[in-house]
């Protein structure tokens, strides 16, 4: 299949849901008509200090008619809200007032450090579409303790949370119950100053009464494709739109094994320029990733590879516009319980993990990057290259220096939908010449009858590796969904990674096969006290050959799964898997023994169930257990979690993942531990650690970082790492590293 075959496909896709299309630009509430509020230009900048109390919000635009999601959908919110919008020449302005029958013992507020979730607080959170596209956006969020949590969506119903941009945000306790204020400055945000229209849409959560409240709703769901719109912006500052980052860092490695250590001093430098009011170009020298998050350990009892999400914010900021073909997260897979991640991740053309990053972890330099990101009328564009550096281990083979490169553009069409291609060039992992492109169209209806939505999505891909064996060097995928919230849902995707697909930038946890999966599912919302809803449902996955042999199926019942109003949930699960081994596994190894699972096809069943309990709460944690068939033998698996805290200072979690198992061949247990403490000083200055361990690699991390934000774009850190292992199993861990950072960052804007 070439790319003129592909384009043709593309083109009968369009034509196929055309007319499924009509209005779907048409975003509505819950009512049924789209709402707009005209903003006033204020003449006087607020004083950003949560208190509501100057005379400029007394010209604001005001909304006050937010009705629940959850748990009464339709009705208005229980408690009192005000929201209030307004615009100067440098931002966007938006104040709240919050009234709580409760009092202040009743709001949720156990988050203290700045970028933390907030999904266990009572907060404001705030969608913004500038470009009014209906695909992605921006979302903002604050606690009654002024902590700010931004994300960038991805897609209408997928975001990250790791993006981080330039704003301020102040709340304040009341008599009545809380209040904030918010400003957005113009030179934060891509967008276009002649269009009249901004996506717009504000949420209260209420965690106790287990409530959701929004302007803006359709089918229970809220985002990108689901929004009002706010108008009146107009004759703004946004800059020259020059942002300049200089940062510095002082770092001491020690490698014990080689008997090495040095002290290093590491200047690096990022530049932001908006070379139109909607097209960003950026500029990054010797980026530094050493005060980045450590991975979550993980052991893998499967065949194939694992995945491992990106935590790099260099590589997070614009990375909606690099997404393709729903792959990840915004996949039909994604609320598939019979699948894992990494199967889900297959098939990625571009993985931002290869880059900077050497096989076993180790951080390769990027002596220089440059990247362009934004929107060009109706066409989003992106493009970055990166000049990776030599990588020389003290042992095992190197890699050269590589010059790397992605483009990706996508035109919108069809109202809420869009089509689009992608290019790669280079390979970090060996320096060759290798290249990738690929064609995507994604279908978006969000106005169905009944409030119902749908999404589509066909993608292409074809890779060119010198060197690569005979055999298809393409892969394909396809895949339709209906995810309502409410009600019957369900969906069908399938994807074929040819054998020779090799996308050098990419990510594919296997080749040579065709990954089918489906899901169907009813959801019922109960209007009781304690229950506020119920679903049943059934998600299966096959894996065969090209050949047409099966490798792997899963079919997961989920007879029941049950949560309350204090967002409790109970899940119920049996899961009928066969496996078709073709070779021997080696399913565990470590210096004194190996446990082999022989050739021969298995067909094996487990039960179990997962309960997890409302973060909100001072106590709260998951469990999750599975018991049953495993191969030729059986498996208990255990995991869990258990977080205490006891104030919104100190957080202290402990998780523990355990499996026991019992083959022919052998029989062992797998044990990975974890321990976190979180200490908040203040919404500026935080100390968090973090302890890992599992018994297959014998090895333990430890991370302590002292992290200090005084300001948004400003930024100081204090990362200490050090790694033990015991490598012949004998009980004695032995120091394998260490490394201490320090880092400042600072940001001018202009």
């Amino acid at each position: 299949m070439g790319l003129k075959e592909t384009g043709a496909a593309v083109a009968a896709l369009s034509a196929l849901f055309a007319p499924l299309c009509a209005g779907a630009a048409e975003r509505t509430d819950v009512q049924g008509a789209r709402k707009s509020l005209t903003i006033p230009r204020l003449e006087r900048k607020p004083v950003i200090d949560g208190r509501v109390d100057e005379a400029v919000w007394d010209k604001a635009a005001k909304i006050d008619d937010l009705r629940q999601i959850r748990p009464h959908v339709g009705e208005p919110g229980t408690e009192k809200s005000e929201i209030l919008v307004a615009y100067d020449a440098d931002a966007l302005y938006v104040a709240a007032r919050f009234w709580d029958a409760g009092g202040q013992d009743a709001i949720a507020a156990n988050i203290m450090r700045q970028g933390s979730r907030l999904a266990e607080d009572d907060r404001i959170a705030i969608i913004l579409d500038p470009f009014d596209s209906s695909r992605t956006g921006y979302r903002f969020e604050v606690n009654l303790n002024s902590v700010r949590n931004d994300m960038l969506y991805t897609g209408p119903t997928s975001f990250t949370a790791d993006w981080t941009v330039i704003w301020d945000a102040k709340a304040q306790r009341t008599e009545y119950g809380w209040s904030l204020e918010i400003a957005i400055p113009f030179k934060t945000l891509p967008f276009d100053p002649s269009m009249d229209a901004w996506g717009f849409n504000v949420s209260r959560a209420i965690r106790r009464k287990g409530e959701e409240d929004l302007w803006v709703s359709r089918n229970r769901t809220w985002g990108p494709a689901v929004l009002g719109e706010i108008r009146g912006i107009k004759d703004v500052d946004q800059g020259i739109g020059l942002d300049v980052v200089p940062s510095v860092g002082l770092r001491h490695l020690r490698n014990y094994g080689a008997g090495s250590h040095a002290t290093v001093v590491e200047p690096s430098l990022e530049a932001y320029y908006r070379l139109t009011p909607s097209l960003n170009a950026s500029l990054t020298l010797n980026t530094d990733f050493s005060a980045t998050e450590l991975d979550d350990r993980q052991v893998n009892l499967t065949r194939f590879g694992l995945f491992f999400p990106e935590k790099r914010d260099f590589f997070l900021n614009d990375s909606d516009v690099f997404e393709f073909g729903r792959i990840g997260s915004g996949s039909v897979m994604a609320n598939n319980r019979s699948t894992t991640r990494a199967s889900q991740e297959s098939g990625r053309p571009f993985f931002s993990r290869r880059l900077g990053l050497s096989s076993a972890g180790t951080p390769v330099d990027l002596t220089l990057g440059g990247k362009l990101s934004g929107r060009i009328d109706r066409f989003r564009v992106g493009a970055l290259a990166v000049r990776q550096g030599e990588y020389r281990p003290a042992t095992g083979a190197g890699v050269d220096a590589a010059d790397l490169g992605v483009l990706r553009v996508s035109a919108d069409v069809l109202g809420q939908s869009s089509v689009g291609f992608i290019a790669t060039s280079g390979d970090p992992a060996t320096a060759g010449s290798a290249s990738l492109y690929g064609v995507d169209f994604l279908f978006l209806n969000t106005q169905l009858a009944g409030g119902r939505s749908l999404e589509a999505e066909g993608w292409f891909q074809d890779s060119q590796t010198p060197g690569t064996a005979v055999g298809s060097s393409s892969a394909w995928g396809f895949g339709i969904r209906m995810p309502n919230a409410e009600g019957l849902r369900g969906g069908f995707g399938t994807k074929e990674i040819g054998a020779q697909f090799k996308p050098a930038m990419g990510f594919v946890s296997r080749r040579g096969v065709r990954d089918s999966t489906i899901d169907v599912g009813y959801t019922r919302i109960i209007h009781a006290d304690l229950v506020q809803s119920w679903y049943t449902g059934l998600d299966a996955e096959r894996i065969e050959g090209l050949d047409g042999r099966l490798q792997t199926q899963v079919v997961a019942l989920r007879p029941l799964e049950l949560e309350t109003r204090g967002r409790d949930i109970l899940r119920v699960v049996a899961l009928r898997s066969e496996e078709q081994l073709t070779t021997p596994f080696t399913i565990y190894q470590d210096v004194h023994r190996r446990v082999v699972v022989p050739v021969g096809q298995y067909a094996f069943s487990e039960y179990g169930f997962d309960l997890e309990t409302g973060s909100q709460r001072t106590w709260s944690g998951h469990l999750s257990y599975r018991n049953g068939d495993f191969y030729d033998g059986t498996r208990l698996s255990l995991g869990g979690d258990l977080t205490w805290r006891p104030s919104r200072f100190l957080g202290l979690k402990a998780a523990y993942n355990f499996n026991d198992i019992e083959l022919r061949g052998g029989t062992f247990s797998t044990r990975v531990l974890a321990a976190s403490a979180e200490v908040v000083f203040s919404s500026a200055l935080s100390w968090i650690s973090l302890m890992q361990y599992d018994n297959v690699s014998e090895t333990a991390g430890f991370q302590s970082r002292l992290v200090w934000v005084p300001r948004a774009g400003q930024k100081y850190f204090i990362v200490a790492n050090h790694g033990f292992q015991d490598t012949d199993k004998d009980g004695r861990f032995r120091s394998t590293s260490t490394e201490i950072s320090l880092r400042a960052g600072y940001t001018w804007r202009f």
